[in-house]
């Protein structure tokens, strides 16, 4: 009979995971930043953009390190998370303020996403975490292991690209918020961005994984694995 390993520091991963994927969400998306680069001139974006390419870092680790099956269930605690916290706060939004409370246009700017953008937030989340962590799974069994920096930029390239992909279309698509002949721009713009954040962390990957391999024991190669992004079997 096979007994189900388990690790020492795989719930931590979880718990980092979510957490980085929640307050990425919830807290970012409301302030729009402006900074001057040189070369680059003025850059304007959500602060959220900031954030959230690292729960991407956090399922390449995973992927690496435990294999699909297990960043899967974390994937989906992750949407489980994100659900929750949509929901809240459309629930504390909607609420009826007390009369000598004045702060719900502030909460509402804050905390008052449209149902339309979260529900576009959990797809593309959903569908760019599975296909990141499907061609980090299968990059690995290709390179045998090799070329860790190729296998996480290669499959950010490819998850943040459907996360992009999907979310700018659902959320803003006809809604007058963003201009819809912008839109590419804007996606073109956040996905290179996303991606570079990978590239700036590829450094910090590759020290997370090697102290993470040492310290678990463990460097999962997903070579029978399946894929179905909702079965719920995790490989022993």
């Amino acid at each position: 009979m096979q007994t189900t390993r388990s690790y020492r520091y795989y719930d931590l991963m979880m718990a980092a995971f979510v957490t980085v994927l929640v307050c990425s969400n919830l807290i970012g998306p409301a302030k729009i930043s402006q900074i001057d680069v040189p070369v680059l001139g003025t850059l304007t974006f959500g602060a959220g953009l900031l954030f959230f390419p690292i729960s991407f870092i956090f399922g390449d680790i995973l992927t690496e390190v435990y294999g699909y099956s297990r960043s899967r269930k974390v994937i989906w605690a992750g949407f489980a998370g994100l659900a929750f916290a949509s929901f809240m706060a459309w629930m504390i939004v909607a609420l009826p303020a007390a009369p000598f409370w004045h702060n719900q246009e502030a909460y509402e700017v804050a905390f008052g996403s449209a149902w339309r953008v979260s529900l576009a937030s959990l797809v593309a989340f959903a569908a760019g975490e599975f296909v990141n962590s499907y061609i980090m799974a299968k990059m690995k069994v290709m390179t045998a292991g090799r070329w860790l920096w190729m296998r996480t930029i290669g499959s950010t390239i490819f998850g943040e690209g459907v996360d992009s992909a999907l979310f700018y279309p659902l959320a803003f698509y006809g809604s007058g918020v963003i201009p819809d002949d912008k839109l590419p721009l804007v996606m073109l713009a956040q996905f290179v961005a996303k991606v570079g954040v990978e590239v700036v962390f590829t450094p910090v990957t590759y020290k997370v994984v090697a102290w993470l391999k040492r310290a678990e024991n463990e460097d999962y190669y997903d070579r029978h694995t399946d894929f179905n992004p909702f079965a719920l079997k995790t490989d022993t």
